[in-house]
């Protein structure tokens, strides 16, 4: 080589090492003790025509990790997207509440899953299926966790009800694949899903995107303010985008297009710095209050019909995460974390919830699942629970119990739960004032005309996937009963005998 491509030579290789050493915040790549990786290419051998060496810690590590990437997934809400944002409160309602996440002049940081309820992870999201909305609020007193959907409403009114209604909705079990005829075997013995029913069927049941739907809190909360004093409260995420959904004939293409759209949708707007919004509404009532519908209030198949909503904050999303399993698979959601001045209501379907949630939370993540950092609190968190896997809450001292003289932990009576009247004896019956179908036609007779013809066409194309002639009329009479054009339209869509369908639905009684 002559000296002077001997001295290039030389040159480029100075060069590259300045530059090389001067780039690089580049990351060293190391196992999981954090000792440096020396060759990730290459497993040790025996020889160059051995067998592989059981000593090399980083292939083996490598693999055992790979081989528990995955962990269970939700039963429900398994397809889900997440984002980061904030709340910020418009209206004091300190005489509502003491939860400080809406006193004036804050700003609370938030996680917001959005999802599918009956779809496995990776389904298509545009699915006939209630969304999951899901927030969780940071706030200064713990985080609160609004659990709810796109829909004001849900499919049943007792928790016990719940995993047969899943079994019913899920994949057939011999199959794998899911069945309108199991679907509709439930609903036909379910008349309180008559109202869900048609609102899951319209446009509103079918989100062209996340950022375009409203969310609800779906049941009945209670606020308690300053003087122990309570009320009964609604919560209503009322999208600032506006509600837009897909007619039927336009969902085949739709999925075809994206099984992805509405993640894609979301994240493209947050990259393009197009942050959605959502302005939080309340109904309230008070305990006074609640015997005055011919409805029951506590029922979550049913809204609050002429109660005024008021506006008290707006929710914005500005971040999409830097992790999806970390944040959105790991986050882990249950409408039992509450705050000061947030309380659960008597609703039978949320009491179910409040252990349900948080159990499939521990067996998901397990029982330390709140000190992963999407779920850890912006509060430190003092008490004595401990040990468990994944452990590292690190609690410090001997003393794991409570009361005690040498390390006392200070306990606020003004936080005790409020007290709220009972009356009569346990039992095991339904509730009284049940008006399974009334909520249904007035749903429907608001729709404008094509919306109407295009829920018939919705909903009349899995009843036609039903065999079961008894469920199928069951379901018939249901919606009839709720609306006698309804009913008569469906009736023909699905060519069924229109006299045996108002016979039926003339036996049904509304109470």
């Amino acid at each position: 080589m002559s000296n002077t491509a001997n001295r290039f030579l030389q040159s480029m290789i100075a060069a590259a090492c300045v530059a090389l050493a001067s780039s690089s915040h580049a990351a060293e790549l190391t196992r999981d003790n954090g000792s440096p990786v020396g060759d990730n290419q290459n497993s040790q051998t025996a020889g160059p025509n051995g067998p592989v060496l059981l000593q090399d810690s980083h292939l083996i590590e490598k693999l055992q990790r790979f081989d528990r990437e995955r962990i269970p997934e939700r039963v429900v809400h398994a397809r889900g997207t997440g984002a980061f944002g904030e709340f910020v409160p418009s209206a004091d309602i300190s005489d509502l509440t003491t939860a400080k996440v809406f006193t004036p002049g804050t700003k609370t940081p938030v996680f917001v899953r959005f999802s599918t309820v009956m779809g496995y992870r990776g389904s298509p999201e545009q699915a006939r299926d209630p969304r999951g909305f899901a927030v969780k609020f940071y706030t200064e007193q713990g985080n609160w966790d609004l659990v709810g959907i796109n829909l004001p409403i849900f499919f049943i009114r007792d928790a016990i009800k719940f995993p047969d209604f899943v079994h019913a909705n899920k994949p057939s079990a011999v199959t794998g694949v899911q069945d309108a005829n199991l679907a509709f075997d439930f609903f036909a013995h379910a008349p309180e899903a008559t109202s869900m029913l048609t609102r899951l069927y319209s446009i509103e049941g079918m989100p062209d995107s996340y950022r375009n739907m409203d969310g609800y809190g779906v049941h009945a909360f209670k606020f308690v303010n300053a003087d122990g004093k309570y009320t009964y409260v609604k919560f209503h995420w009322k999208s600032a985008q506006g509600m837009h959904g897909l007619r039927p004939k336009d969902i085949p293409g739709s999925i075809g297009a994206d099984w992805n759209l509405m993640t894609n949708d979301l994240y493209g707007a947050l990259k393009a710095g197009n942050a959605p919004k959502w302005d939080l509404y309340i109904q309230v009532l008070k305990p006074s209050e609640l015997d005055a519908f011919d409805f029951n209030p506590l029922d979550d198949t049913k809204v609050w019909t002429g109660v005024p909503e008021r506006k008290i904050g707006t929710l914005t999303l500005n971040r999409v995460p830097d992790n999806y399993f970390e944040s959105t698979e790991e986050s882990a959601f249950a409408p039992s974390r509450m705050v000061p001045g947030i309380e659960p209501s008597e609703d039978r379907m949320l009491q179910g919830r409040m252990f349900s949630y948080a159990d499939t939370q521990m067996y998901r993540l397990g029982a330390n699942f709140n000190q992963l950092p999407i779920n850890r609190p912006r509060v430190p968190v003092t008490n004595n629970n401990q040990d468990g896997a994944m452990n590292f809450g690190d609690r410090k001292g001997e003393v794991n119990y409570e009361p005690s003289a040498l390390n006392e932990l200070a306990q606020n009576p003004r936080y005790k739960s409020v007290q709220t009247p009972l009356a009569g004896t346990t039992q095991q019956a339904a509730i009284r004032k049940t008006l399974n179908f009334r909520q249904a036609g007035e749903y429907y007779r608001m729709l404008p005309a094509q919306e109407r013809q295009d829920l018939v066409t919705a909903l009349s194309g899995d009843l036609n996937h039903v065999t079961n002639d008894a469920n199928k009329y069951a379901m018939l009479s249901y919606f009839y009963k709720a609306d006698a054009d309804y009913g008569t339209r469906l009736a023909r869509a699905t060519h069924a005998d229109l006299t045996r369908v108002k016979s039926l639905a003339d036996k049904l009684v509304e109470n």
